[in-house]
């Protein structure tokens, strides 16, 4: 099992210890760590990248309870340097709670969120409609995110049963793995690019202004 630090700490770089690393057919290293940094793709949200005792991280792979690194060498079996990648994690944290937010404002207007992409240049949130529901304005979602950011509300993350929430201020919380900004003024302006009601859903997509 890989402990997965990003789930409680916003540290770029620290050390873990290798179990594993072998070859594969592929000509890549599969490296296990005890514990990692990285954040794998998932849940919306890509890969981080960085260094690995200064080898590049090919790729990561959620492998179960485990998360595989992929490196071009391999590192012997003892306690490593940990590098990520600070300005893609710190695109990738915003994207990401960029998306929660127009979760947010869709459920305010009856709405509930059932799927997402948070890659930064495509973000998109896909809403099931409840009982009623009328599509919003996108004017309308745009001012409650706007005054959410402008509140600079802090990122909170508690765990149900092991189970990671992520909430910001007193928002409602969401299971999710991902990573976030600290605080919302990070953010900076979301704009909401398009917003159209296809199939009973309805499906908003968005850019990080910046």
């Amino acid at each position: 099992m890989t402990e997965k630090s990003y789930y409680t700490s916003d540290a770029v770089s620290g050390e873990a210890q290798v179990l594993r690393c072998e070859a594969n057919s592929d000509g890549l290293y599969e490296v296990e760590l005890d514990a990692t940094l990285f954040h794998p793709q998932g849940g919306g949200q890509p890969a981080d990248s960085g260094t690995i005792n200064g080898i590049p991280l090919m790729r990561l792979e959620n492998r179960g309870d485990k998360v595989i690194h992929f490196l071009g060498q391999p590192v012997a079996q003892e306690r490593v340097k940990l590098e990520v990648n600070v300005s893609l994690r710190k695109l990738h944290s915003r994207w990401h709670s960029a998306g929660h937010l127009i979760g947010y404002a869709g459920e305010q207007h009856g709405w509930r969120p059932v799927k997402a992409h948070h890659w930064p240049g495509e973000g998109k949130i896909t809403f099931n409609a409840t009982e009623g529901a009328l599509a919003p304005e996108a004017c309308a979602l745009s001012e409650k995110i706007a005054a959410w950011i402008a509140a600079d509300l802090p990122r909170l993350v508690t765990f149900d049963n092991a189970l990671r929430q992520v909430r910001f201020g007193d928002l409602p919380v969401y299971g999710c793995g991902g990573t976030h900004v600290v605080s919302l003024a990070e953010l900076g302006e979301v704009k909401l690019t398009s917003l159209k009601v296809k199939k009973g859903q309805l499906i908003v997509a968005y850019q990080l202004a910046g």
